[in-house]
């Protein structure tokens, strides 16, 4: 159980103020600056910036918000699994974490399919989310780990790779009828370009590698922004525009017939979709097991 000057502590990082850390445990504000000055003089260092700057973490203070969060929220977890052993009838505590969407629509599935086969009992809670709304999730502590394709700041998050999967263009049926298709993404530009909102990973991830060509999405002849996967499919089916996506989002159409893969010869694109949990959280080796499993 975590001291309740550590929990102070992460109310003032948390809230910005000395005064909302106060409001929000409901004990004075001499006692927050008291409990800080105690944490301090623990850990030999100031923890947050004087004067003017006050609840602003110094580079120690920002190290150690880090590890007792990633504290606060093993110590939650583990509050969870012993109330779960203590029932009459012992229960596991449930599997909560999130998915970005393409992974949860295109990729979870088969991976549940066999992890329930082998786990029938096992209380999976899974959530949905961009990268950044996931991060914020695994920080809050609401999710255990993230499966993710967008990027994460890798000083504060350990990682498993679980899946490389490609990243293509996909146009409508009569799109670049030729054999061969387009040699260049340059190629591409004359076309309305459909995309999902910002945040997502699979729009990131095309920002990216269109930034490296010294490109832009605003370098096509329009954009349309769709936050649904199937939605933008059927854009595109319809001739609304071409899109960029996992092949794995879009391997039934194209093998339906109904789109088809326009991807330059000069855009060969491959990503991660990567496992994420809090760095130092002692459910690592958990976490890493899980995905060597769903890597199968």
């Amino acid at each position: 159980m975590l001291d309740y000057r550590t929990h102070t502590f992460l109310a003032v990082c948390k809230l910005g103020s000395f005064t909302r850390a106060a409001a929000e445990l409901h004990i004075t504000q001499p006692a927050v600056s008291q409990h800080i000055r105690q944490l301090e003089a623990h850990y030999g260092c100031d923890l947050f910036y004087r004067g003017g700057r006050r609840g602003e973490l110094t580079p120690a203070g920002a190290m150690l918000f880090r590890a007792l969060e990633t504290m606060e929220n093993d110590e939650g977890r583990l509050k969870t699994q012993a109330e779960a052993l203590s029932q009459e009838q012992p229960a596991k505590a449930p599997l909560r974490f999130g998915c970005t969407r393409t992974i949860c629509d295109y990729w979870m599935p088969r991976v549940l399919a066999r992890h329930m086969a082998k786990h029938p009992d096992e209380l999976v809670r899974m959530s949905v989310g961009n990268t950044h709304d996931l991060v914020l999730r695994l920080e809050a502590g609401d999710i255990d780990f993230a499966l993710v394709e967008g990027s994460f700041d890798r000083e504060r998050f350990d990682f498993v790779t679980v899946s490389r999967e490609r990243y293509v263009a996909v146009g409508c049926v009569d799109e670049f009828d030729a054999p061969g298709g387009p040699a260049s993404l340059t190629d591409l530009l004359d076309r309305r370009l459909i995309l999902r909102e910002e945040g997502s990973g699979t729009r990131e991830i095309l920002e990216k590698h269109l930034a490296a060509r010294d490109l832009a999405v605003g370098d096509f002849a329009g954009t349309l922004e769709v936050a649904s996967i199937p939605a933008i499919k059927r854009c595109v089916q319809a001739g609304a525009g071409i899109t960029f996506m996992y092949r794995a989002a879009v391997q039934c159409e194209l093998n339906q017939g109904e789109l088809r893969d326009i991807t330059p010869a000069d855009f060969f694109v491959e990503h991660d979709f990567r496992l994420i949990w809090q760095r130092g959280s002692l459910a690592a080796r958990r976490y890493q097991e899980l995905a060597r499993s769903w890597a199968q």
